[in-house]
């Protein structure tokens, strides 16, 4: 949190006020051939990585239907992309969910980390083929005598997961330690080049404001999904397969567009997803997303406050100079909209937890006008992605210098 609020003071600051001597322009447009320069090639090819790693690469997609092609798998993680670059603070919110259940169930059924955030990715699928992914296929609360006799419903399969090797979870996995760490840090050395060109007056672009964002927001991504297996494509099935009633499988989910929607932004599934007549999770699942957990409160803070955050770093460019005046205060207007809106819902959701009826029905009704503010919302966002892009064509000359690293690191 500090980080960020340095971040936010030191580009802030009006860059117009240190004139440079490298370049006379006020503007340029142009790429540069000194010694001590960067290219326009540079800059966005600097920034397009970042947001690639911190879109493409952190996101850790649940376990998919079987049977899919190279290419529906390319799709269904493209547009949870496209909903990261849209709206990262919704991936945050996922990771949360997911995280918080996680705890939960390493807590109460002695999973590890790597066990429970399977489980919760829909990686354990019953000889029949359908996922086990809720608590009460686990046996708690304590079933029914008919659930018990359900081959896919039963305490024994707690000791059954309980029994699977970690090392087994993490070879499905795409990613370790190493490769995570290296996406990781490049996200936190494009935070360092950003603070480091503030700190020296030098512009930073539009484009790096808004990757400078991506990467805050990727920081908490990477820690919350840190055990999680990265694109697993086949789940661990437990016993030999069985032929599956044909009734009641349906491939892949069978969810409506409102449903799929309300789950990506932490809504509960209730009765309208069972994975006992499915044999894969939604995209957007959790665990805690079918029961009433006080980590949902969590997950669901978390995501309002950090899309808050997401939309202060943009605000942090305030003082930058633009192209022209209008896109100036288009992006203040959009940068203060994406602040604003999940900071009151933010705000809403802390008043339903309180104990006053009168806060409760101010909180109902608040969040009724947030969803009505969504298409807004998206709009702004949008337009925060198009501005950086627009503004290339006419960069401020000190966006062209690069960072004197010597200044820190001295005989550099």
């Amino acid at each position: 949190m500090l980080l960020i609020l340095i971040a936010i003071h030191l580009l802030s600051q009006d860059s117009r006020a240190a004139p440079l001597s490298h370049f006379p322009d006020a503007r340029a447009t142009t790429d540069s051939s000194n010694d001590n320069s960067r290219t326009l090639f540079s800059i966005v090819w600097g920034s397009l990585a970042t947001i690639f790693a911190c879109t493409w690469v952190s996101v850790h997609p649940n376990v998919p239907p079987p049977k899919q092609s190279r290419l529906q798998l390319f799709w269904r993680r493209l547009k949870m992309m496209l909903i990261t670059m849209i709206a990262p603070e919704v991936m945050v919110g996922f990771a949360a969910r997911q995280y918080f259940g996680s705890r939960e169930l390493a807590n109460e059924y002695n999973f590890s980390s790597t066990q429970a955030f399977f489980f919760c990715m829909g990686g354990f699928v019953s000889p029949t083929g359908h996922p086990i992914a809720t608590k009460e296929q686990l046996g708690y609360p304590i079933a029914s005598k008919e659930q018990l006799e359900d081959p896919d419903v039963g305490s024994e399969l707690q000791e059954a997961i309980r029994n699977v090797n970690e090392e087994d979870i993490e070879d499905k996995s795409k990613g370790d330690a190493l490769s995570k760490g290296v996406a990781l840090l490049q996200g936190l050395w494009f935070i360092l080049q950003t603070l480091a060109r503030a700190h020296q007056r030098l512009a930073v672009t539009q484009l790096e404001v808004a990757t400078l964002a991506f990467a805050v927001v990727n920081l908490f991504i990477w820690l919350l999904w840190w055990n999680k297996p990265l694109d697993v494509r086949r789940p661990i099935v437990f016993g030999p397969p069985t032929q599956a009633d044909t009734e009641t499988v349906t491939l892949p989910v069978q969810l409506s567009r409102l449903d799929r929607f309300g789950g990506a932004i932490g809504a509960q599934y209730g009765d309208r997803y069972d994975p006992l007549s499915s044999v894969s999770v939604p995209s957007f699942w959790s665990t805690e997303n079918n029961e009433e957990f006080e980590s949902v409160t969590s997950a669901d803070i978390l995501l309002v406050l950090v899309g808050a955050m997401f939309g202060a770093v943009h605000c942090a460019a305030w003082n930058a100079i633009f192209p022209t005046l209008a896109e100036m205060w288009i992006w203040r207007t959009s940068s203060l909209v994406i602040v604003v809106i999940p900071g009151l819902t933010a705000l809403f959701v802390l008043m339903a937890m309180s104990d006053s009826d009168r806060l409760k029905r101010v909180s109902k009704a608040g969040g009724t006008t947030a969803l009505l503010t969504i298409p807004i919302y998206i709009a702004a966002r949008l337009i925060l992605i198009i501005l950086p892009l627009a503004e290339l064509r006419s960069l401020p000359a000190s966006a062209f210098v690069d960072v004197n690293w010597s200044t820190y690191i001295p005989h550099l």
